[in-house]
This record gives C-alpha cells, sequence and structure tokens, in this order.
C-alpha cells in the first residue's frame, strides 16, 4: 500500500470543474491560497467535466497529463481546487504516487498555521478532526485484520474502529471546552449591553484590510500581512467616538469562497460577534474587480449566520490603489451608508469614524406591540427598559403596549426574546374593540 509522505512543498495545481473551467480569477486565488500555506507551486493542469468521475474525479486523459507533470517537476504535493471524496483522494494518492488535498483541506492547513490564541487552536483542532473523521477509511490496512492463535489475539477492535473512539472523544472534548469559551464570550457581551456599549463588527473577505482598519482605529498592534487569513484570532478594543461615546470594535475572521462547512461550525462562537453587533463594518477591497462578487459572498456568510438583518456601513478600502479620493454617500436619514478610505495611509478614516458615530446615534422607534397571556416576562422586561408609554389589555388576558424606545435596544429584545423583527404595527390594530372596558 502507497505510504502518505509526511512533508512537502512543491505543489501542483489541479482547477476542475463540472460547469465549465474555473475562471481565472477563480485560480489565481486558489494559487494565493497555496502560496499561503507555504506551498511553492510548480504546475497547474485546469480541467473541465460535465460530471466528476467517480473514481478520480477528473477524467483518465487529464489524470495521466498530471502524472506526466509530477514527475517532471518533482512535485510531492498535489491540491484540488474542488472538494474530493475520501475515496476519490485515496485513489489519486495511489495513481500519482505523491500527496493529494482538496481545497477544504488546504484552507485548514492555513488556519492551523495561523491560529495563536488558545480558543483558535481548539477551533482549528476541531475542525480538522471533523474533516478527518471522514478519511479514516483504510487508513491502518496493515493494523486492521484480526488475528486469532496464542499470543496474536487483539483487544478487541481493529485499529480502525480504536482511531475512531479515541477522535471522537477529543472532539467530545474540544466541543466542551469552546462551549466553555463561548459562555465567557456571551457573558462579555451581556456586560457590554448592561453597560450600554454598542459594539461594531469588521467583517469582509479575507485580504481586504481588516487588519489594517482595526489597527489604524485603535492601535491595537493586530499582525497584518500581505495574504489570505494573515490574521486569525478574534481581537477586540475598546474605541471612543469623538462624541465620548464608547465603543468595542471586534475584528472576526476573514472570508472566503467555499469557506468548508468544518470551520464556519468551528468558528461560530468567534462569529457570534457580527451576529450580536450593534453595527457591521463590511470591508470591501475597492480595488479587487471581483469585489461584488466578493460582497455577496460574505452577505452569504452572514445570513447562515443570522447576522443578515444587522445594519451595515460598506468601507471601500485600498483607494490609494485607485487614486481616488476618501467620500462617503448617506442614506435617506443622512446617516453614512458607504465610505471610501485607505487604511493604509489613514484617509477618510476620520470620515468612518463619524458615519459610525450617526449610525449609532439613538434612533427613536414608535408602535404598538401584543402580547399574549404567557408572555408576562417580556411584558416585565419592557417596563423594565422603560419602554411603554402606554398598556391596554386584550379579553384573552393578554396586552397590547406602546412603545417608545431606541431602535438598537428594540432590535435587541426582539432577537433574545426570539420574536419576528416586523411584529410591531405602527397603529393600534382595533385597539378600543379588543380593550376591556
Amino acid at each position: 500500500m502507497f505510504e502518505r509522505p509526511q512533508s512537502g512543498e512543491r505543489a501542483i495545481l489541479v482547477h476542475a470543474g463540472t460547469q465549465g473551467a474555473p475562471h481565472s480569477n477563480e485560480r489565481e486565488e486558489f494559487a494565493e491560497l497555496a502560496r499561503s500555506a507555504g506551498a511553492s507551486v510548480v504546475g497547474e493542469v485546469v480541467s473541465a467535466r460535465r460530471r466528476p468521475d467517480p473514481k478520480y474525479f477528473i477524467g483518465s486523459g487529464k489524470l495521466e497529463e498530471l502524472k506526466a507533470l509530477v514527475g517532471e517537476t518533482c512535485a510531492e504535493l498535489v491540491i484540488s481546487s474542488t472538494p474530493l471524496s475520501p475515496s476519490q483522494e485515496r485513489n489519486l494518492e495511489r495513481a500519482l504516487r505523491c500527496r493529494v488535498l482538496d481545497r477544504a483541506g488546504l484552507i485548514l492547513d492555513i488556519f492551523a498555521q495561523r491560529a495563536q490564541s488558545f480558543e483558535g487552536k481548539l477551533q482549528v483542532e476541531l475542525a480538522q478532526l471533523r474533516h478527518l473523521s471522514t478519511r479514516l477509511v483504510r487508513g491502518w490496512t496493515h493494523l486492521e485484520r484480526q488475528k486469532g492463535g496464542i499470543g496474536l489475539r487483539g483487544p478487541g477492535e481493529t485499529q480502525l474502529e480504536t482511531d475512531r473512539r479515541l477522535l471522537g472523544g477529543r472532539v467530545r472534548t474540544l466541543t466542551q471546552r469552546l462551549d466553555q469559551v463561548d459562555k465567557r464570550r456571551t457573558l462579555n457581551r451581556q456586560n457590554r449591553v448592561r453597560a450600554e456599549i454598542p459594539t461594531v463588527a469588521l467583517v469582509g473577505y479575507t485580504n481586504a484590510g481588516k487588519s489594517t482598519l482595526f489597527n489604524a482605529l485603535t492601535e491595537a498592534g493586530v499582525y497584518v500581512q500581505d495574504q489570505l487569513f494573515a490574521t486569525l484570532d478574534p481581537t477586540v478594543r475598546r474605541l471612543d467616538l469623538p462624541g465620548g461615546q464608547p465603543i468595542v470594535l471586534a475584528d472576526t475572521v476573514g472570508f472566503v469562497r467555499d469557506l468548508p462547512h468544518e470551520l464556519v461550525a468551528a468558528f461560530r462562537s468567534t462569529l457570534k460577534e457580527a451576529r450580536e453587533a450593534d453595527l457591521i463594518v463590511h470591508l470591501i477591497d475597492a480595488s479587487d474587480t471581483n469585489r461584488w462578487q466578493r460582497v455577496r459572498q460574505v452577505n452569504a456568510v452572514l445570513k447562515d449566520l443570522g447576522a443578515d438583518d444587522v445594519p451595515q456601513i460598506r468601507v471601500y478600502n485600498k483607494i490609494d490603489k485607485l487614486e481616488r479620493q476618501p467620500r462617503v454617500t448617506r442614506n435617506g436619514r443622512g446617516e453614512g451608508r458607504s465610505v471610501w478610505l485607505s487604511a493604509t495611509s489613514g484617509e477618510g478614516l476620520g470620515i468612518l469614524v463619524d458615519a459610525i458615530e450617526s449610525r449609532l446615534r439613538p434612533q427613536s422607534v414608535q408602535g404598538f406591540l401584543t402580547l399574549g397571556a404567557g408572555q408576562g416576562r417580556q411584558r416585565a422586561k419592557l417596563f423594565e427598559l422603560g419602554a411603554v408609554r402606554n398598556e391596554s389589555p386584550t379579553d384573552e388576558g393578554g396586552w397590547i403596549l406602546e412603545l417608545d424606545m431606541a431602535e438598537r435596544d428594540l432590535r435587541r429584545f426582539l432577537k433574545r426574546e426570539n420574536l419576528a423583527p416586523d411584529i410591531l404595527d405602527s397603529s393600534p390594530d382595533d385597539l378600543t374593540a379588543r380593550a376591556v372596558n
């Protein structure tokens, strides 16, 4: 059986697609991912099939081409831009006599290199183990046969079963530790809410310049490098706005196209900073020709996290590469909607801070909320917040509450109580008929 090499950086990239050949921008991004992992790209193969081959994903002709290229370049690693099944990965390794990795495995490797904090290392290890659990089959074939006879009887389970049991135990341990970390983060967020300190989360496609902007605003000294996933560990810092209001600025992990599900699941507690934020600053590389595609991909991840209803300011970074001037566009209420700036040179930072301050300025919301007889706790909470201007009972034992409260407080309340965002009525729905005289 072929033994997988333990190391190797000379890599051949396989760009395979079932809807035609991958676009040149997608191929360049994948090559940049490989270089970010430390690979030396020595060759590339492009393949387009209507349907993937069940054994190798690529066809027999491309397989022979890939074999020849591996021999010519002395490549030690082949990386596929498309997900491979465990059997396809093993079959390619046997045919090519070198290690084979797919996109998910490559991104996991980058994350393993970049993670520095205790939480980040736990999250990456959990994602790696979940990914590895699907690739244990026939990994120990030389130990899998149980034998009988004196001195040859095993412990009663195969090596594969032992590996699965140990891996499952480690996954449970990591999950429990991350749950504890998540509880601490939740407690910190609750303390900030009680102190009425708004949270602003920086999100964006990887290498859009989030850490550079974060450093420029807070002087945090976060590691910055022109590469994908330069920083993974979330950083939270206090920032005082010009009007004196303190906010908490959170730098989150960067997004990328086809981010592995294992990573999204493992980093869910970290990404809650975006879901629970009062405002999201969505950073966009203005010099990227595919920026609108990147915007859609980031918004798709935010929707998956349940953060798509959080107010956003779009920040178009790197205007120094386009020789543009900083500027701001505003919505109908005069609030900053999008800002053009350069985090590297500092041009436009003041405009962004002013836009953040204008969006966080409390906006009053008035309306009517109907609560049932079993929702006394929600009613008491609204009175505690000082949001109730008037109250009328209903025939069913509930209440119709006339509310006047800050928009962000209302949004937090509705999210915390799992109530629909549009549950508030602009006028009482036949209030007089339902009220008890």
